[in-house]
Parts: structure tokens; sequence; C-alpha cells
């Protein structure tokens, strides 16, 4: 079983909900402002579960003023 702390904890919570009802794609400002954190804290997580979490898949999809990260249930 992967080790959580409580901030990613919430914010693979939040994917899984989110993509259960069809959302795909995500930028750490809109996960951020959904689950109470700051953008900084939400993006500084996202690659370290991309690699970790089983619960989902992260993957960094695109880059404009700011990343894009496409999450899909395993």
């Amino acid at each position: 079983m992967t080790e959580y702390t409580d901030e990613e904890k919430r914010i693979v919570a939040y994917l899984r909900d989110s993509v259960a009802r069809g959302e795909e794609y995500f930028r750490a400002k809109n996960i951020a402002d959904a689950i109470g954190l700051s953008s900084k804290q939400v993006g500084s997580r996202l690659p370290q579960l991309a690699e970790k979490a089983d619960e989902v898949d992260i993957e960094k999809w695109g880059r404009a003023r700011s990343t894009t990260w496409r999450v899909e249930l395993p």
C-alpha cells in the first residue's frame, strides 16, 4: 500500500472522484481551488504522485502558461 501525506490523500481523492465523473485534464490551480491548497502545493506534488499513485494514472500532458495533467483510472 502506498503511503501518502494528508495533502497527497486529498489530491488523489479529488482526482479519483473527478475522473469517475468523466473529467480527464487538470491544472494545479483548479485542483488547489477545489481542495483548499495552494497551486504551488499541488503542482509540486503531482510529479511525485504520477510516480507513486496506484488509484489514478497521472501524466504530464501539456505546457502552455501552466502544466496540464491528464488523469485517468488505471
